[in-house]
């Protein structure tokens, strides 16, 4: 058995979870997320729990139990918590400045990169060079954050660009120079 897809989900409260057929929806004070399940995975719910099960012993349902288990368990805590991913900016003249859903960055280009955020996703400055993604989905909180680090990236000589606020970035000597 999947050591991931055999723990139960506890529901918490203000929190439902509604399986019909092959799609699950998660409700909570957040939004509501769904997820189409493949057939080789059964969940049920009973006592405030979410039971994930496969439906069919082959391999391809043993990789996709605790997958969905995980799924399901973002879901939740999406619906209930959010998910937050935070960016730091570094460069003499980098900042940026958050509008509604859109997103105006200077980043050392001839013109400012104008980054509009999708459905479901908002964000904020906390000063000029830190951005904070937040949403209910942790898989499109993600991904934008790793659209907006890809703008820019940190390069290794001097560490300027977009990275993640707990990123390492390897900086590298440059050239020495004739000695």
């Amino acid at each position: 058995m999947s050591r991931v897809g055999r723990l139960p989900i506890t529901i918490p409260s203000g929190v439902s979870v509604d399986v019909a057929g092959q799609s699950v929806t998660v409700k909570g004070p957040k939004g509501e997320l769904t997820e189409a399940l493949r057939s080789e995975v059964a969940v049920q719910v009973e006592d405030n729990q979410v039971i994930v099960e496969r439906a069919v012993e082959n391999r391809k349902a043993r990789g996709f139990h605790g997958l969905y288990r995980q799924l399901i368990a973002n879901m939740v805590t999406g619906v209930s918590e959010g998910f937050s991913r935070a960016l730091l900016i570094n460069g003499v003249g980098y900042r940026a400045e958050v509008s509604g859903q859109s997103i105006t960055l200077n980043l050392g280009f001839s013109n400012p990169v104008e980054f509009r955020l999708p459905d479901g996703i908002t964000a904020e400055t906390d000063g000029p060079n830190r951005i904070v993604v937040r949403g209910i989905s942790k898989q499109l909180v993600g991904k934008v954050a790793s659209e907006i680090r890809g703008i820019r990236p940190p390069e290794p000589y001097k560490g300027k660009g977009i990275k993640y606020e707990n990123e390492y970035v390897r900086r590298k000597v440059g050239k020495s120079g004739i000695k």
